[in-house]
């Protein structure tokens, strides 16, 4: 059967009609991709940071526009063009999985109750961040808070709401693409807009937490609001602290972890000063540290999330409540 060809006759060059199916077949992908994160994931691409719904309707912008453009055949093109056309292809379908890939994790209950205001916390919530504040007295020490990568910041609420109910303002932050390092300057934020702030806490799940480990050791040893602790969910830092961080340490991991293993964290402590604290959740896994459903790669736990939860929740209160000083 001969190949069907689009015939340019100024140019004098042929163009495949299968090329032009290629770009339609590309275009709908990233329609669909575009419909599969918004339905399964329209929680977090509502309440996330903005970047990501940002470059969702950018990509299914472009893809209309490349579906209304090739819905009639086109003419051939100079032999660059067409090198050019074949790159552009590429590219979008690099662009169309990395979008599919940056699919936040969706928090789900109970953090999703625990973004309700009471007589006990005050929760509000901005593009950029979500802050917990005791609605009785207040302690000078604050925590700022590093979501794990992809997951969103609602996630945290029910395993760090305790801490605010004893008295210690909470700020989680909301990440640029779910990516910690893209939020860098998230720290100087919160701290240029949190009243009263004397001392901080900085923590983070994950990738966040090796974030949260750069962040303490740059403002240690500030003369205003320094950082007092680095709390630690299943991380640890990209590089050796040992000699230079001041900041009180406290890691807590899981032990059926099988992203941030139990042989991780106990590497991590020839990188941490030799007074860190290190508290186990037995039969935890990674995903336990935030409420945001199972994570791929993950072990298997063999205690509920409940269990784990209350379990986490209460050794960071005695850590934040200990630096409080």
């Amino acid at each position: 059967m001969a190949v069907r060809e689009e015939r340019d006759e100024t140019v004098g060059s042929t163009r495949p009609a299968w090329f032009a199916w290629v770009v339609r077949a590309v275009a709908a992908a990233g329609l669909a991709v575009v419909v599969w994160a918004c339905v399964t994931a329209w929680g977090a691409v509502v309440h996330g940071h903005p970047a990501y719904a940002v470059l969702l309707g950018l990509t299914a912008l472009g893809c209309v526009l490349v579906l209304w453009r090739n819905r009639r055949p086109r003419p051939a093109r100079a032999r660059w063009r067409r090198v050019m056309d074949v790159v552009l292809v590429v590219g979008a379908m690099v662009w169309i999985t990395a979008m599919a890939w940056l699919r936040p994790f969706t928090a789900v209950e109970p953090a999703l109750a625990a973004m309700t205001s009471d007589s006990a916390v005050t929760v509000t919530e901005t593009a950029t961040e979500i802050r917990l504040a005791p609605a009785g007295e207040v302690s000078g020490t604050t925590v700022f808070f590093q979501p794990g990568a992809k997951v969103e910041a609602r996630a945290y609420a029910a395993v760090l709401r305790p801490v605010a109910e004893a008295g210690h303002p909470v700020v989680i932050a909301k990440q640029p693409l779910g990516v910690a390092f893209l939020a860098l300057g998230a720290f100087d934020d919160a701290r240029d807009a949190v009243p009263g702030a004397e001392r901080w806490v900085v923590g983070g799940h994950s990738l966040g937490g090796v974030v949260a480990s750069s962040e303490a050791d740059a403002a240690d040893d500030d003369a205003t609001a320094p950082v007092v602790g680095l709390l630690l969910y299943a991380s640890y830092p990209a590089g050796d602290v040992s000699g230079s961080l001041t900041a009180a340490v406290e890691s807590v991991s899981a032990s059926r972890d099988e992203l941030s293993t139990p042989e991780k964290i106990d590497a991590s402590k020839a990188d941490l000063p030799p007074d860190a604290g290190f508290t186990v959740i037995d039969g935890a896994v990674h995903a336990f540290f935030g409420d945001y459903g199972p994570q791929p790669g993950d072990g298997t736990p063999t205690i509920s999330h409940d269990d784990a939860r209350q379990q986490i929740s209460a050794a960071t209160v005695t850590f934040v409540s200990g630096v409080d000083r």
